[in-house]
């Protein structure tokens, strides 16, 4: 989730027509010689102020990404945050997934980039955009792979908490209020949560998961967000809105640690309570502890990233972060080598949306 900024000034931008809103960058916009398709996350002021046409959620996407991605992408699919993902977003998805069949940006295949519950909208547009658009009579999108950051794809428990208070607006429930209006922006009540509902945990993991050949490369995160009001309520670690046993891939809603059973989020070599397994074609690539939900597309630097799955090439794809490995102490170990750590080196001086763009891009 990210909220958007700029509201006052999306009416100069109603005179742009929706199919020429699809071509967010320039011609050369690629990423590893393929266009780029943006799918953005939960955006709260729509259940606040649910937009009047699909003109609105696109001013509201181009918002989303304009940090890092919008320049570097040739097309979007925007939503309404206050539609379902089987419901008024799948008819959003579905008109801009014609104009981009039409437009051919596909036929040498995309990379879509998501975040947040992008990922959740992906994973049902990839189920589901090859019927769809051949019923029509149009060439279905050749996607190469997807590149989730923060991916609500598992849910988040803040969403069950959502759903929770709004049935129960109890005067004891007053510390979950906080974090579930932190989360929605707004006092939840029945039938005014949109897409919080499909983000219930299990909802989440019973919507669209018929595996597919296409990879999904998760990118997590660790840190803060709402000021860390948020961190109680979600099972494991997590980065303030979703927890990383959904970031990560996993096929259970247990909390865990890390995406890996030996390697922190932090980067240290150590026991680590991971996934018992992964969705199908799901691939944890970097860790990053103390970056924040919305920080990971472009705005935060100083934190560093760790390689999990690493020097693989996926559907084409080359996945080659460079990689160190080194010893610290503590300040209290007088003796020994200390701990061992595995990082991204250089990392942290740079945002993780850039660091996996110039990465990928060869």
């Amino acid at each position: 989730m990210k909220t958007r900024k700029g509201s006052a000034c999306k009416a100069a931008l109603a005179a742009v027509a929706i199919t020429g809103g699809l071509f967010a960058g320039s011609a050369s916009a690629q990423l590893a010689g393929h266009n780029v398709i943006l799918v953005h996350g939960f955006q709260q002021e729509d259940l606040s102020n649910p937009p009047a046409n699909l003109q609105e959620v696109k001013n509201a996407g181009e918002d989303y990404w304009r940090t890092f991605w919008l320049s570097r992408s040739d097309a979007r699919i925007d939503w309404g945050s206050d539609g379902r993902v089987e419901g008024g977003i799948a008819q959003q998805a579905y008109q801009q997934l014609q104009s981009i069949s039409r437009q051919g940006l596909c036929n040498d295949y995309c990379i879509v980039v998501s975040h947040s519950t992008g990922d959740l909208v992906t994973r049902y547009l990839l189920e589901n955009q090859a019927r769809w658009l051949q019923n029509n009579g149009l060439q279905p999108l050749k996607i190469l792979a997807s590149i989730d950051f923060s991916g609500a794809g598992g849910g988040t428990e803040l969403a069950d908490l959502a759903l929770s208070v709004a049935y129960n607006d109890s005067w004891y429930n007053w510390p979950l209020k906080q974090a579930v209006r932190a989360f929605t922006g707004i006092n939840p009540e029945p039938g005014s949560l949109g897409v919080v509902n499909d983000l219930q945990t299990n909802a989440a993991r019973n919507l669209a998961v018929s595996p597919n050949n296409i990879p999904r490369l998760r990118f997590v995160a660790g840190g803060s967000s709402y000021g860390g009001i948020t961190k109680p309520f979600i099972s494991g670690t997590d980065d303030g809105v979703v927890p990383t046993h959904s970031a990560c891939g996993a096929t259970t809603s247990r909390g865990i640690d890390s995406c890996s059973s030996s390697l922190s989020l932090a980067g240290k070599v150590s026991s680590q309570d991971g996934p018992s397994a992964l969705y199908y074609n799901h691939y944890p690539i970097l860790m990053n502890e103390g970056a924040s939900h919305s920080g990971v597309l472009g705005s935060e630097t100083g934190n560093t990233s760790v390689p999990v799955v690493n020097n693989r090439t996926l559907n084409g794809l080359q996945v080659d972060f460079a990689s160190r490995t080194y010893n610290k102490r503590a300040w209290w170990q007088w003796w020994g080598s200390g701990d061992r750590y595995v990082e991204v080196p250089g990392s942290a001086n740079t945002d993780m949306s850039t660091l996996v763009y110039n990465t990928l891009n060869n």
